[in-house]
């Protein structure tokens, strides 16, 4: 596609939709969200989801200076939600209704926002249903299941004009977003380069076999969008991650979303032009991961700019000196930045800046928490407010989902293919049947 035409086709459709996902606008001032509540209006809010990542939003609703409350506390697991009731009363000093159906939380015409940290086959679904309900969303990453999902849960925030911001909270690193402005302004000269890397420990994960419903938990609502199926072994915690399709997004969405984010925001691009990956299944050969457990993807963009992901889920070995961040590389030197702050190397190696952040934010340890989480919540309240802009909003946050989007895709497929830079669409019709999912009749996501 020539440049003239990509850059009408750009215009065209800032024009046709105010922003979109691919175009140049990717913020929208605080005060055009609708029902933006006043400074000393009581924000409620729900918490939907309560495995290992619910804690890490509990610190701002102990701050009585945000003055927002918890309302309701929601799970498909009894005990989980019995356990978060106790530890929320002991912290916040008041009883939070449990909810074990989430249409009934967005029913409440009291709530005005819900953090959403369920599997995620129910991010995209659940974030629709609230909008539609009129409440301003959280929703933890991956913002979506799918590509489809990814264009849809952005379209929503267009329609109904809430706030919604996704998850990936180094976004709100006071560190991080030095480095990146000082990236932008030349630092290192021109960015070209990133590689975004993981690793971690996993272990061996039981072969799934047909099993009773563990007591407590409502299998058909933890389901909810996915098509039903007799429930397995050991799905409903944590693994259904790895088992299959039908509720997770594998390493990439759990975990690459972050780096992933990080590098494209430093190097200013959007949509790739190209994705390519070797991803296998390495480790307990016979155990029953389902997914790959190990994977290098390539991304090139526009002007000759890379995006490298080094991903590995069950080698802890630290082959850039920490689990997790992102090394960016520019014409003139090179920055090493992850959740503890940033090194700044000139094109020489040597080392001429050092920022340790004083943030205290889990890295590769499961749920995670701290610091930024807090942060980036209080900034999820203070735009609610009118009082900020959001840091990670949905119109940003679902271009770099799509990079994850699209490196399982390849991986499932065992191919690469190039995708149209404005659109974010795939050049490839065996990318595409994989671009949505199947849907449980009555719980397909509409706007």
């Amino acid at each position: 596609m020539s440049s003239n035409r990509r850059d009408f086709l750009k215009k065209a459709a800032i024009g046709a939709a105010g922003v979109t996902i691919g175009g140049v606008a990717h913020g929208m001032s605080a005060k055009s969200y609708s029902k933006v509540l006043g400074a000393n209006d009581k924000i409620n809010a729900a918490i939907v989801g309560l495995g290992r990542r619910y804690g890490a939003f509990i610190p701002p609703f102990k701050n009585k200076d945000n003055n927002i409350e918890l309302r309701y506390l929601c799970d498909v697991m009894d005990f989980q939600l019995e356990k978060a009731a106790k530890k929320c009363q002991k912290d916040l000093g008041y009883k939070t209704k449990l909810e074990k159906d989430v249409r009934k939380i967005y029913a409440d015409k009291d709530i005005d926002a819900v953090f959403i940290a369920t599997p995620d086959h129910w991010h995209t679904p659940g974030a629709i249903m609230a909008m539609q309900a009129g409440k301003h969303v959280y929703v933890e990453k991956p913002c979506s299941h799918n590509m489809r999902e990814n264009e849809l849960i952005v379209a929503a925030q267009e329609k109904y004009n809430k706030v919604v911001q996704m998850g990936n909270q180094q976004r709100t690193s006071p560190e991080t977003q030095e480095i990146i402005k000082a990236i932008h302004n030349g630092a290192i000269g021109e960015a070209y380069k990133a590689v975004a890397f993981y690793s971690n420990r996993r272990g061996e994960v039981p072969v799934p076999k047909a099993a009773p419903v563990p007591t407590g938990l409502d299998w058909d609502l933890f389901q909810g969008p996915s098509p039903r199926k007799e429930y397995m072994h050991d799905t409903w915690n944590y693994n259904w991650h790895w088992y299959g399709w039908d509720f997770g997004t594998a390493e990439m969405g759990n975990n690459a979303t972050h780096e992933l984010d990080i590098a494209r925001w430093a190097l200013q691009v959007k949509f790739p032009e190209s994705v390519y990956v070797d991803a296998e299944k390495r480790h307990y050969k016979n155990d029953g991961w389902e997914m790959y457990d190990t994977m290098e993807a390539f991304f090139r963009f526009q002007d000759q700019k890379v995006i490298t992901w080094d991903g590995k889920s069950r080698n802890g070995f630290n082959t850039y000196g920490a689990g997790r961040g992102t090394i960016i590389y520019g014409t003139e030197g090179t920055v090493w930045v992850d959740r503890n702050g940033y090194k700044q190397f000139d094109r020489g190696g040597k080392l001429v800046k050092d920022s340790k952040s004083a943030s205290q934010e889990a890295g590769t340890a499961l749920g995670g928490g701290g610091d930024m989480s807090t942060q980036h919540a209080e900034n999820f309240f203070n735009t609610i407010r009118g009082k900020a802009e959001l840091n990670s909003p949905i119109l940003e946050g679902a271009i770099s989902q799509a990079m994850t989007h699209y490196a399982n895709i390849a991986s499932r497929i065992g191919k690469g293919f190039e995708i149209d830079t404005v659109t974010g669409k795939a050049f490839d019709r065996d990318a595409m049947k994989l671009w949505s999912r199947e849907y449980e009749k009555g719980w397909e996501p509409k706007l």
